[in-house]
């Protein structure tokens, strides 16, 4: 056979059997002889035989493959899910397409088309800042491809999804603070559509609200979650009068353009202001000061979106209820915050 793609025909006219013959003896199939099955395979890799996958996928319907989106893989969280997904995946004979959005709603719809194009089995997906309305995933229910959501999730669409309790998270940073003896603590705040920054905001709030503290608008601002955000936000409430004593941050770029603003004002970190940021990204454990942050469990939301899955497709229709998972985040208490008060 002098071909460059050899298929299962082309071995079982060597061998002189039927396709079906050769195809179950490359499964290893129970009802093929022993010598049959040596026989198929040894040519198979004589000629070093490729499955065809997209063949496979149209005779199964299924692709064994889901599609993934996130914000941005750059992003330590997101790699951390995506890990997750990956090794509880692939333990099940699933591989990866992953798609990133930089934000944009745009870019999130062009990549929903893209992965059902793929007829991948399942998406995946943390929604973008720029995110509102659900218009682009009405197609994947027609094209019975199921929807999970981690993290990021639009609340008007019902299906399985995976996320940590970010008003807890929240509320426990900004308690930590409080007990630490700050008082005027400014929250820089997410988009507040985006569910997992509206929660934040209402941990911020219940926080200070039993404590006794009154919050004025001008104490959230809403900023982007990036170094440059958390500076202007640093400068924003500088210009308060009475000037704040903390910052709590939804992200943890935000906290960091907050602890270099500072600095390069000659503002004294934990002394004269105190920070706290959210995600437990790498770097803030090797900031000057490091930096208080929650840890939002990545590695473990990606396994349980995963098996979430896995457990659906156990399920004979779509529409089979699946979980809503909220996980509990871990307050890591570091030396931007910690005051001898």
């Amino acid at each position: 056979m002098k071909k460059p793609h050899v298929t299962i025909h082309d071995i079982a006219k060597e061998l002189n059997v039927s396709a079906s013959t050769v195809s179950r003896a490359l499964q290893n199939h129970p009802r093929i002889s022993e010598s049959t099955r040596t026989a198929v395979q040894k040519m198979a890799e004589q000629y070093n035989y490729q499955p065809n996958v997209a063949a496979a996928s149209l005779r199964s319907g299924r692709s064994k493959t889901v599609g993934v989106i996130v914000p941005r893989i750059n992003r330590n969280f997101f790699s951390n899910v995506i890990g997750g997904l990956e090794e509880s995946l692939a333990a099940s004979g699933y591989h990866l397409m992953i798609c990133q959005t930089h934000e944009q709603y745009a870019n999130e719809a062009s990549a929903i088309q893209t992965l059902i194009n793929a007829r991948v089995d399942a998406i995946i997906l943390s929604i973008s800042m720029e995110t509102r309305n659900n218009e682009h995933l009405q197609g994947l229910m027609e094209k019975e491809i199921r929807l999970f959501f981690f993290d990021r999730a639009l609340e008007d669409v019902e299906t399985g999804s995976v996320v940590v309790d970010d008003k807890l998270g929240a509320y426990l940073s900004v308690k930590h603070l409080l007990e630490q003896g700050y008082r005027r603590i400014i929250h820089v705040a997410g988009a507040d559509h985006i569910n997992i920054y509206h929660a934040r905001k209402e941990g911020y709030l219940q926080a200070m609200n039993e404590a006794g503290i009154e919050v004025p608008d001008q104490w959230i601002l809403e900023k982007p979650l990036m170094v440059q955000g958390g500076e202007a936000a640093f400068l924003t409430g500088m210009n308060l009068s009475p000037k704040p004593e903390a910052f709590f941050c939804a992200g943890d770029y935000a906290a960091l353009g907050v602890l270099q603003a500072a600095k390069s004002n000659g503002v004294n970190v934990p002394e004269d202001l105190g920070i706290t940021g959210f995600a437990n990204e790498p770097f803030t454990a090797f900031l000057e000061p490091s930096l208080t942050t929650v840890d939002q469990k990545g590695g473990v939301m990606g396994k349980m979106v995963a098996q979430m899955f896995l457990n659906c497709e156990e399920k004979t229709t779509l529409s089979a209820t699946c979980e809503k998972i909220v996980l509990q985040p871990e307050l890591i208490i570091r030396n931007s915050s910690i005051l001898n008060r």
